[in-house]
């Protein structure tokens, strides 16, 4: 089969099928056999590991990935997409093809089906304007994974990693950084997609904790509590959490913070991960 990393042979099976982009979808194909080999390369991936692809497009990476691991699973949205697929990995014994939106698919289920309940693998290039329900959903539904190795928008690439006090911060960064080791692989130029988005991208690589970092004794009203403190940046901690109809009194709110040593005029976006865990553990007792 022709790699479809090379532009011409992406452009060919386009013409062959008269595929039309739906901007809905966010569909950006990757034509860059550089940027494919450097995804493959830091996804880890072995012929042990089965391996989920959100968006295949029309299997450009998936060739890549079929190559590798023992078992790939794609799940693609776009109908029109599939037709092509089964063109292009014709010669693949080892993928599984889902049409189905992957906010709706059920992955515990295939993961259980497919891998016994082992942890997988995810590697995507990732629709931009879904990018942080799906590393959402995979997180926080508990789904057994190894590693999230993923072409994303170079921001929100960047919001997964930073700390507290810059702008960038947020409940994105919390919630990645409490589940897993981010680390950005390579940053991607617009050049090296069809058609051209108009942002740079980068490839993060989120490797999975054992345990989180910290210990919260209620994962979920944590992050209640830190999407609360992030919904009006311009407030105080403590009018972001009073408006957050979460049933908390500004005297727990103030004793947690006291006892905490912090001001009482400090803004969520100023707090780490440990604080958040801290005083969610706090608020939780009272």
């Amino acid at each position: 089969m022709a790699n479809l990393g090379i532009p011409a042979n992406t452009i060919d099976i386009l013409q062959k099928y008269h595929f039309n982009f739906q901007k809905k979808f966010g569909q950006n194909f990757l034509i860059d056999t550089k940027v494919l080999e450097r995804i493959i390369e830091a996804s880890d991936i072995s012929k042990d590991d089965c391996v989920l692809e959100i968006g295949p497009g029309i299997g450009t990476m998936t060739q890549y990935l079929a190559e590798k691991a023992g078992e790939v699973i794609a799940v693609e949205i776009d109908k029109a997409l599939i037709p092509i697929l089964e063109d292009t990995l014709k010669e693949y014994d080892n993928v599984t093809v889902i049409n189905n939106d992957i906010l709706k698919v059920d992955i515990n289920k295939i993961v259980n089906e497919k891998n016994n309940g082992q942890p997988i693998k995810v590697v995507a290039n990732l629709p931009y304007y879904i990018t942080t329900p799906i590393i959402m959903g995979l997180f926080e539904s508990h789904v057994p994974l190894k590693s999230i190795t993923v072409m994303v928008q170079k921001e929100v690439a960047d919001r997964m990693q930073v700390g507290p006090g810059t702008k960038d911060y947020g409940a994105l960064s919390l919630a990645v950084q409490y589940y897993a080791k981010p680390e950005v692989v390579a940053n991607v130029p617009p050049n090296c997609f069809i058609p051209r988005p108009n942002v740079g991208s980068a490839v993060i690589r989120l490797t999975r904790y054992e345990k989180p970092p910290v210990m919260a004794e209620d994962e979920h009203f944590m992050f209640s509590l830190i999407r609360a403190s992030f919904n009006q940046r311009r407030k105080t901690l403590i009018n972001g959490l009073l408006n957050a109809g979460l049933g908390l009194s500004k005297e727990n709110i103030i004793h947690a913070l006291e006892s905490m040593q912090l001001s009482l005029t400090i803004r969520g976006e100023a707090l780490t991960l440990e604080q958040f865990a801290k005083l969610s553990n706090l608020l939780k007792k009272e």
